[in-house]
């Protein structure tokens, strides 16, 4: 019975899935349309993708799991920073002026962007190059948890049954469909995130006595003590620094900015902006609220790992509670999949590809290999999530890590400044590609001990871990793209105050009714 319940939400929810991808496919008959849905995309839809590709089952499964046994309740300003840094501040400063410049450029992506913004092929090149490196063992770790999960609704499902159902359903609608489907189902999967996340906090409160009852336990239990259940929590640095990579970073992230590449129009943006901040508040606060509770369960975490930490909470629910939670994790993770597999392929295309080829490439000739990447990525981010699952491949487990970073590190300064400031240079924007992502392989070695800093101390914290070297390289980007633009004013691109023209356009319109005195 547990297990037919669990099954019938199942072929509901991918039923629905696939349906919606069949739906959209005459939407998706040319790049504009697959891409960027015609940049004709409400603010419900953006707002719920924005969200959704946000908020992974990485985050349900593997960080409220992680950050709520190390901080407890303090956790909960993770989920916060997410819905203010993460979602209000970068749809205030970032959304219009990205939508604006980009259909003025006519940029489809985050390499167009910087290629056509700094008139430079290479940089286009150099960006797609980084996306793609960096993307793929980002994308691989969005299947990290679902075998715990499923094991609690199947016992003795195979990890690989789990990745490969996942990767084929959502490599299904995002073909057909393109953009506009997974808008679409970003939408609806948003719906069961909000709604689940909601249910389960309800349920783990419930078995524990109710709030004030599971505090005072977190507080005085075998596992807690007071600093779990304080303001701050044990490691309140620590907190600090997972706030500022986990919320900042998204103003860096290819499949996050380009959602507001999408949107229809300033008004959208704006019911957007708060559309967004609302669903950050309760997915990603509710999902680090839920976690800080996790010391209340016999975990054993030095064996098991964090990721244990959530399935075991969730073990003692219905099977109805168990079977949304399946389908929230499976939301989770399709929604930001099929962004990251939709960026990857069409990065790779356009900006990477296309500009190799002496003929320009056809409309249909872009299609096709568009489409052929998008299987080719999640064919093999299926295949790295199966083998680090069953190898424990150290390599791929830091690149997980250090991918967030990376992008991040390489992509908001010279983007962020990019939009607002006429004096950035080409310089500057190498500058911080190489710092971004010199700076996390740095980590990524020292994290495989190839060598040691720890004789250093300044190097030996900025290298504590992926956490504080990504903060520090988004930092030091900031940092360092105005003070090199400004050693190198000479090198300022040309034409660049055409491109910020589209900022002061103004439209006159003819006068229909006219007053005498």
């Amino acid at each position: 019975m547990n297990t037919f319940i669990i099954t019938a939400f199942l072929v509901v929810f991918f039923a629905v899935m696939i349906g919606i991808g069949v739906y959209c496919r005459r939407q998706a008959t040319d790049v504009n349309g697959f891409v960027l849905g015609g940049r004709n995309v409400g603010p419900w839809l953006t707002a719920f993708a924005f969200g959704t590709s946000y908020f992974s089952a990485v985050i349900f499964v593997g960080y409220a799991g992680q950050f709520g046994w190390n901080f407890g309740l303090a956790s909960t300003w993770i989920g916060l920073g997410n819905a203010f840094i993460g979602s209000l501040l970068a749809w205030s400063v970032l959304g219009r002026r990205t939508r604006i410049m980009t259909q003025h450029l006519g940029s489809k992506t985050m390499p167009d962007f910087f290629g056509s913004r700094f008139n430079s092929k290479g940089l286009k090149v150099a960006a797609s190059a980084i996306t793609f490196l960096f993307l793929i063992p980002y994308t691989a770790s969005l299947y990290n948890g679902l075998s715990r999960l499923f094991s609690m609704a199947y016992e003795g499902v195979d990890y690989s049954v789990c990745v490969l159902i996942m990767a084929v359903l959502t490599g299904v609608y995002v073909l057909f469909g393109g953009y506009m489907a997974t808008a679409i189902n970003d939408f609806i999967q948003g719906l069961v995130m909000l709604a689940g996340i909601v249910a389960v906090i309800g349920a783990v409160l419930h078995d524990n006595g109710g709030l004030t009852a599971a505090v005072s336990e977190l507080a005085t239990g075998a596992n807690g003590g007071w600093e779990y259940a304080s303001f701050f929590g044990a490691k309140p640095l620590f907190l600090l620094f997972v706030v500022l990579l986990t919320s900042l970073g998204t103003w860096g992230l290819p499949q996050m900015v380009g959602k507001f590449y999408a949107i229809t129009n300033e008004d959208a943006i704006k019911k957007g902006t708060v559309i967004s901040t609302l669903f950050a508040i309760v997915v990603a606060g509710g999902c680090y609220f839920l976690g800080g509770f996790g010391r209340l369960y016999n975990v054993d975490v030095a064996n098991d790992g964090f990721d244990a930490v959530i399935p075991t909470m969730l073990s003692t629910l219905s099977p109805v509670l168990i079977g949304i939670v399946i389908v929230l994790v499976l939301s989770a993770s399709m929604s930001t999949l099929s962004s990251l597999v939709l960026t990857s392929g069409s990065t790779l295309t356009l900006d990477f590809i296309a500009p190799l080829k002496k003929k320009e490439m056809s409309e249909k000739g872009k299609m096709l290999c568009i489409r052929s990447f998008i299987v080719f990525f999640i064919a093999v981010s299926a295949f790295i999530a199966i083998m680090q699952y069953k190898s424990k491949n150290l390599l791929i487990a830091q690149m997980m890590g250090v991918s967030w970073g990376a992008l991040a590190g390489a992509f908001l300064a010279p983007f962020l400044y990019g939009l607002y400031w006429k004096g950035v240079t080409k310089p500057a924007v190498v500058c911080s590609f190489v710092f971004g992502v010199g700076l996390e392989i740095a980590q990524l070695l020292i994290s495989m001990n190839v060598f040691s800093v720890a004789d250093v101390p300044v190097l030996s914290f900025v290298f504590t871990n992926s956490l504080y070297s990504g903060v520090f390289a988004m930092v030091g980007g900031l940092i360092l793209v105005p003070i090199v633009s400004l050693l190198t004013k000479g090198a300022k691109p040309d034409g660049v105050d055409d491109k910020f023209r589209c900022y002061e356009m103004t439209k006159v319109v003819e006068i229909t009714d006219s007053l005498g005195d």
